[in-house]
């Protein structure tokens, strides 16, 4: 009988399915495996098997005994090709080859789970939603998302979860134990696959495409949150208000609206904020000066990325936000929704004094100071101070300074004021944008149709002049 080990002799073959065998009783387990015989039963839990050696093994589940040691790592296992697999961790040898893309595996059974992603066959299927997968241990884990099962808890916590692959990393919380680090910064995550996604941080690698805007992300749920601005859609919403997001997270910031919970303090002036890292951060470096983010163009720097991103518009001259009315556009979404105000009509900003409305708080803010006297921006040469911006102490500073900053490209001349120029440049170009109401002649200025409108009697006064389109 050992000598057909080396001549290859088979003389005992299946009569059902045409296999061969050294021995009759080899033969006989095979035959088994078409009649469905097992004649060899755990007397503890029923299970039967169709030899005595599976018996002995299965065995070992009960009395957990682990005969096959690895003298490496101390691991030890119930089945001798188990710790052979094993210690292909240590050997690195991966004998079984995809004949496809050549990646290579421990095991046969996983060079065969892997072989399902180029057939795309998922022979597992859930009968409650269609949902199929390549592993019948994935269908497990998927199936008790319609039980609601989750037979594996926490000791610490009373946490449960569907697997014990999940309990495992949960419990990584407690122990703070974090096995996989990066060979290059040194940081180090709970999850394997937290690592992989890191490190395309250093290797900048994006695999999840946009196929409607060709923009690439580093994660899959990255991804799916930019193709929303694409779709609308906006899956969570607000209970209270409606208001809906494309992020969990969007949604929680706002609720802070209805709540008025600010539990973050600035320890510099005390302002509250209701995030850490959106506010108060960005608040505390009026504080510190920290302008992180610098204009490659230009070196200007600014607190927040998107300022900068907003900034770098005027170098590329980008005016992604069109007025839907009149064509106009803007380089902020906010400058745009300003604009249309023009349109609407609409003046959402109302003093509480005098019941002026405004199209924007700023304007407002501007307004109020009329009645408070307030004159926030002063010059310190003359005493002179302005109701509003800081742009309009700029332009009071030149009749110091003697500075005209803006040149008329046409015949020399220097203004203080961009403004200025404006109204200058209409002397070449002949435009007269303000026209009187009751007659058919036009001025450079507002204020010289103004004037226009009260000389003349027969005209009347009182009417808003409106620049012409």
């Amino acid at each position: 009988m050992h000598q057909r080990i080396h001549t290859g002799e088979r003389p005992h073959e299946c009569d059902q399915c045409g296999n061969a065998f050294t021995s009759t009783s080899n033969l006989k387990k095979h035959q088994r495996t078409h009649t469905g015989e097992k004649p060899y039963e755990c007397d503890q839990c029923g299970n039967a098997f169709t030899t005595a050696s599976y018996l002995k093994i299965h065995q070992r589940t009960h009395t957990g005994e682990k005969p096959y040691e690895c003298d490496q790592c101390g691991n030890a296992f119930t089945k001798l090709s188990q710790l052979k697999t094993h210690q292909r961790t240590h050997t690195g040898e991966k004998p079984y080859e995809c004949d496809q893309c050549g990646k290579t595996f421990t095991t046969a059974g996983s060079l065969k789970k892997h072989q399902l992603i180029h057939t795309g066959e998922r022979p597992y299927e859930c009968d409650q939603c269609g949902n199929a997968f390549t592993k019948a241990s994935n269908l497990k884990m998927h199936q008790r998302t319609h039980t609601g099962e989750r037979p594996y808890e926490c000791d610490q916590c009373g946490n449960a979860f569907t697997s014990a692959s999940y309990l495992k990393i949960h419990q990584r919380t407690h122990t703070g134990d974090k096995p996989y680090e990066c060979d290059q910064c040194g940081k180090t995550f709970t999850r394997g696959d937290s690592l992989k996604l890191h490190q395309r941080i250093h290797t900048g690698e994006k695999p999840c495409k946009c196929d409607q805007c060709g923009k690439a992300f580093t994660t899959a749920s990255e991804l799916k949150m930019h193709q929303r601005i694409h779709t609308g859609e906006r899956p969570h919403e607000c209970d209270q208000c409606g208001n809906a997001f494309t992020q969990m997270s969007g949604l929680k910031c706002h609720q802070l609206i209805h709540t008025g919970e600010k539990p973050y303090a600035c320890d510099q002036c005390g302002k509250k904020f209701s995030l850490m890292h959106a506010h108060l951060k960005i608040h505390q470096r009026i504080h510190t000066g920290e302008r992180p983010y610098e204009c490659d163009q230009c070196g200007n720097a600014f607190i927040r990325a998107n300022d900068l991103k907003i900034h770098q518009r005027i170098h590329t001259g980008e005016r992604p936000y069109e007025c839907d009315q009149c064509g106009k556009t803007f380089t902020t979404a906010s400058d745009r929704k300003k604009h249309q105000r023009i349109h609407t009509g609409e003046r959402p900003y109302e003093c509480d004094q005098c019941g002026n409305a405004f199209t924007t708080a700023n304007d407002r803010k501007k307004h109020q100071r009329i009645h408070t006297g307030e004159r926030p921006c002063e010059c310190e040469q003359c005493g002179n101070a302005f109701i509003t911006t800081a742009g309009n102490l700029k332009r009071h500073r030149h009749i110091h300074t003697g500075e005209k900053p803006y040149y008329c490209d046409q015949c020399g001349k220097f203004v203080t004021t961009a403004n200025h120029l404006k109204i200058h440049q209409r002397a070449h170009t002949g435009e007269r944008p303000y026209e009187c109401r009751f007659c058919d002649r036009s001025f450079i200025t507002g204020s010289k149709c103004t004037k226009h409108e009260h000389c003349l009697p027969e005209h009347q006064t009182g009417f808003n002049i409106f620049p012409l389109v």
